[in-house]
């Protein structure tokens, strides 16, 4: 056996021991925590079941008592049905001193009768109580009896009190009433006839099961049974465990061996090297041990032998840690021009080459150039107006083959017969650059993800680009360093791209309600001042609703705030629905919700405004209720109309005009709208307006102007039917 079996075998021996004792401490604690509290919830069970009988049995004595306190005959058969009317028996029977039915009411359960104070005899159809009756002189006269049933409904009452299964047996031990289900019915009735006294039996599919009765004051012979707590699957789990420990143990043991042999190995192979005639092999100092120590005198030895490439190896790691340390300031900034641009300069002063390129991945499939050095002459279509003009589809020429294998490509120019649009050239390396932890989850192999039919091929890895350089100074190939070199700057290259990417997500991310999905209040700052200043640019008019979910606040109190906030949601959804693709809807905070309608009059707006009132009053929001089935919550909204310039100056204001006609419109009654008034003084500041805009008859404020026939021309259109905006952002 090899130094890295042993070491392997004994990593394998130290680790998976404890791991199987582990193992087997877990399941059978796991299993006997969960037996304690089966137990318990029985034994609690037990403790409820005799209380309920006792409890039915005391109520039939007192029935039983209340009829033999009548004095004559007739007083008793009127108490019986007066007992039976109450419902504190199902049946009275009052017999004679040889044990004939004087008198019985109607409708009484089946016999036998189990009397509460006697022993059980056979099955049994209904728990009565008896009592003597006797004249004054203590002659005795017979006997009266209350009774109720022990049906179905007797037993499923006592399983609702005790919270567990319960089923009641016959004298044979056979199931006369239970409340499990079919299923499990011949596992618990096993198990039972295995209990002995108080004793907590288990089934096969996890139920515990003990008996109760026949005992005195508890006649009724009863089975309990609860489910166990247990996770199912535990032993499968725990197995599972086992191995995927196994696993990781043997991939640790394997690593942890290939570490500790990797110095002797690679010594042995430097050894070799220098035998053969190399004097460039070194050997990494990994540790200051004794292989450690014999690395290093190896290296000094190969060192004093072959100091002029020893010179020139150390000048190359120089020049590379001084570029790793650049791609690491370049990494921090977010113009990705520029970036591109340096590491693309630095690349081809590092490697000697005379041009190259930096080509990213498009959503078509397709490279596109995003910065291009020294590529005068070489260009496929003559001089190229800007580098966007470089595209190579994935999979097609050297770049595309990069791009589609993920794999590196040197060597010398064979161009095709059909050019695939790169530059020419004598000799080319190309590596691939792809975002950080993307191959394991963007690869083209995924299970599940099969590329469709005619799609292009996908990057391995989830390549960005390519970073090709051409034709070296003095004419040689690019060699294995030139190679290392290049991927060194792909990888600056990506990092930079990816960052670039983060960060506009991060922007879009800060502007957004994470909820809704609509922009935020930050947004909406910059969206009135940008929208307020274009509107006064071209003389048009821009409309504000101000909208509030009336009675929000009982939403949540009612169903919770997971309802109320798949009711903001639902309501989100329906202003994209309604708005146009210009308009823009924003979610101030809470409920309170802003809609800018861009070169909108007030007319369009109280347009909008209805549909907005009508799409969310008509249709309630279905929402997860407390009981299994969803509820719909009906849902209105008030709404506050502003215009600018007609009703404020500035973006602030007719934002605050928005919000008083809000107001307004909730003291009207709430689910409605409300336009601002038009303050007085008006407005000073001056907007250009059309010459040729008339006043409607309606005297609304209208955008835009009129041609002769009188047809609206600019701004939002005031008619029935306004541009929808199309759902989602």
């Amino acid at each position: 056996m090899t130094l890295r079996g042993r070491l392997t075998a004994a990593f394998l021996v130290v680790v998976l021991g404890p791991v199987l004792l582990g193992a087997f401490f877990v399941g059978a604690t796991l299993s006997t925590v969960d037996r304690s509290r089966a137990t318990e919830r029985l034994g609690l069970a037990a403790a409820g079941v005799r209380t309920s009988v006792d409890a039915l049995c005391q109520q039939l004595r007192a029935a039983a008592d209340a009829v033999a306190l009548a004095t004559d005959p007739l007083g008793r058969s009127r108490v019986a049905d007066q007992v039976v009317g109450r419902g504190l028996a199902a049946a009275v029977r009052i017999a004679d001193p040889a044990g004939d039915t004087r008198y019985a009411t109607a409708g009484g359960p089946t016999r036998p009768w189990q009397d509460c104070a006697g022993p059980p005899a056979g099955p049994v159809g209904a728990l009565a109580a008896e009592v003597r009756l006797r004249d004054p002189a203590g002659a005795d006269l017979g006997a009266v009896a209350a009774a109720q049933p022990v049906d179905p409904a007797f037993v499923a009452r006592l399983a609702a009190v005790t919270g567990v299964g319960v089923t009641l047996l016959d004298d044979p031990g056979r199931i006369t009433h239970t409340t499990e289900d079919q299923g499990v019915r011949a596992a618990v009735l096993a198990a039972a006839r295995r209990a002995d006294g108080d004793r907590v039996t288990g089934t096969g599919d996890g139920r515990y099961v003990r008996r109760v009765g026949p005992s005195p004051g508890q006649p009724l012979p009863l089975v309990l049974s609860v489910p166990g707590e247990r996770p199912p699957g535990l032993y499968g789990g725990l197995l599972a465990a086992v191995a995927l420990a196994a696993l990781l143990a043997v991939l640790a043991a394997w690593r942890l061996a290939r570490v500790t042999t990797r110095p002797l190995v690679e010594l042995a192979g430097a050894v070799d090297r220098v035998a053969h005639g190399d004097l460039t092999a070194r050997v990494p100092v990994r540790s200051r041990d004794e292989i450690g120590r014999l690395a290093d005198a190896f290296n000094r030895m190969t060192r004093e032998t072959g100091s002029y490439v020893a010179a020139l190896t150390s000048s190359r790691d120089q020049l590379r840690n001084h570029l790793a340390v650049l791609g690491d300031t370049l990494a921090s900034t977010h113009d990705l021009q520029r970036i591109l641009r340096v590491i693309l300069d630095s690349a081809i002063a590092a490697t000697g080459a005379r041009a190259g390129a930096v080509l990213l991945l498009d959503g078509d499939g397709v490279l596109v150039g995003q910065c291009v050095e020294g590529l005068t002459g070489r260009w496929p279509t003559g001089e190229p107006a800007d580098p966007a003009t470089l595209r190579v589809p994935v999979g097609a020429g050297v770049v595309g083959a990069v791009a589609a294998t993920g794999e590196p490509l040197r060597g010398r120019w064979a161009p095709p017969d059909a050019p695939a649009g790169e530059p020419s050239c004598e000799t080319y390396v190309a590596v691939p650059f792809a975002a950080p932890g993307a191959a394991e989850s963007r690869g083209p192999d995924r299970p599940g993800h099969p590329p469709a039919d005619g799609d292009p091929p996908a990057p391995p890895g989830g390549a960005l680009g390519v970073l090709a350089l051409y034709d070296r100074l003095g004419g040689h190939e690019f060699d294995d360093d030139d190679l290392v070199t290049l991927r060194t700057f792909a990888g600056h290259a990506a990092v930079a791209v990816e960052n670039v990417r983060v960060h506009e997500e991060a922007q879009r991310l800060s502007l957004t309600d994470p909820l809704t999905g609509l922009w935020n209040y930050r947004y909406l700052r910059e969206s009135i001042r940008r929208e307020v200043e274009r509107a006064n640019r071209f003389g048009r008019m821009l409309s504000v609703l101000a909208l509030d979910l009336d009675r929000f606040k009982d939403v949540n109190d009612t169903w919770g705030h997971a309802a109320g906030d798949a009711v903001l949601v639902e309501f989100a959804r329906r202003v994209r629905g309604v708005i146009r693709e210009v308009d823009l809807a924003f979610r101030q905070g809470g409920e309170e919700f802003v809609v800018l309608l861009p070169e909108t009059d007030a007319r369009g707006a109280t347009i909008v405004a209805e549909r907005l009132g009508a799409v969310v009053r008509d249709q309630p929001v279905p929402v997860e209720g407390h009981g299994d089935e969803p509820v719909r919550v009906p849902v209105t909204v008030s709404i506050g109309i502003a215009v600018y310039p007609d009703h404020a100056a500035g973006g602030q204001q007719v934002l605050d005009a928005a919000d008083d006609a809000l107001y307004a419109a909730k003291a009207a009654g709430r689910d409605g709208y409300r336009l601002a008034p038009v303050p007085d003084p008006a407005p000073t500041q001056e907007i250009p307006v059309v010459a040729a805009t008339v006043s409607p008859p309606d005297g609304l404020p209208r955008a835009g102007t009129a041609d002769p026939t009188g047809t609206a021309q600019g701004g939002a259109s005031s008619g029935p039917h306004p541009p929808r905006q199309s759902r989602g952002r």
